[in-house]
């Protein structure tokens, strides 16, 4: 798995989660299927006159979560910015060439009320919920970065395994310390949680 084929597996779900926050600090989630895609940039449409589109303006950041039917989700975390005015009729045109429907959304010039975003930048989660151990692993587009997550076992573990008998997915290796298989690992806290020495930390 890469960072391209995780973009290509958002392309075949289509209609995909926009996450966003107001200004009174409440998540808000929308679906979105007016989206175009590039080999090294993600464009998608909407009305100007939204708040989706003011939450964006005010700050830009987003995820974008997207669910296959072989219980894989795929978050994007990016920062969306609006495409330069020279360029909005060009991608505006090719995402409405892609989605007719939108012709019967906003009909000849009622599109030009709508305005194109774009994202170059941002990191993905990958989680494969449909294969045991299930799978992890984070990417990056363009000049994203990743934050880590999760848990850690430190040096005052004791070796006793508790930590990897309570484990859902049996991703904890022994040694000195007992490691986690942080590509396995679905970050549920139940190492932390029965740790009898308090050797796990959460990674943030």
């Amino acid at each position: 798995m890469d960072a391209k084929t995780c973009i290509q597996k958002l392309q075949h779900v289509g209609v995909l989660a926009f996450a966003t926050v107001d200004e009174h600090g409440n998540p808000q989630v929308r679906n979105i299927s007016a989206i175009h895609y590039e080999p090294d940039a993600i464009y998608f449409f909407t009305a100007r006159g939204k708040d989706f589109c003011r939450e964006l303006l005010a700050d830009g950041h987003v995820q974008i979560l997207g669910y296959t039917r072989y219980k894989e989700m795929i978050r994007l975390s990016a920062k969306a910015e609006p495409v330069p005015e020279e360029q909005q009729r060009k991608w505006m045109d090719v995402i409405f060439s892609e989605q007719p429907y939108l012709s019967n959304v906003y009909p000849g010039d009622t599109r030009d009320i709508g305005i194109v975003f774009e994202i170059r930048d941002g990191s993905i989660e990958y989680f494969n919920l449909g294969v045991r151990p299930i799978f992890r692993e984070n990417y990056t587009i363009g000049c994203g970065e990743i934050s880590p997550k999760g848990y850690r076992i430190g040096d005052s573990c004791i070796g006793c395994g508790t930590c990897l008998t309570h484990c859902p997915q049996g991703c904890i290796e022994q040694g000195t310390p007992y490691a986690i298989q942080q590509e396995h690992c679905l970050h549920c806290g139940a190492c932390l949680e029965s740790c009898p020495v308090s050797a796990v930390e959460r990674v943030s």
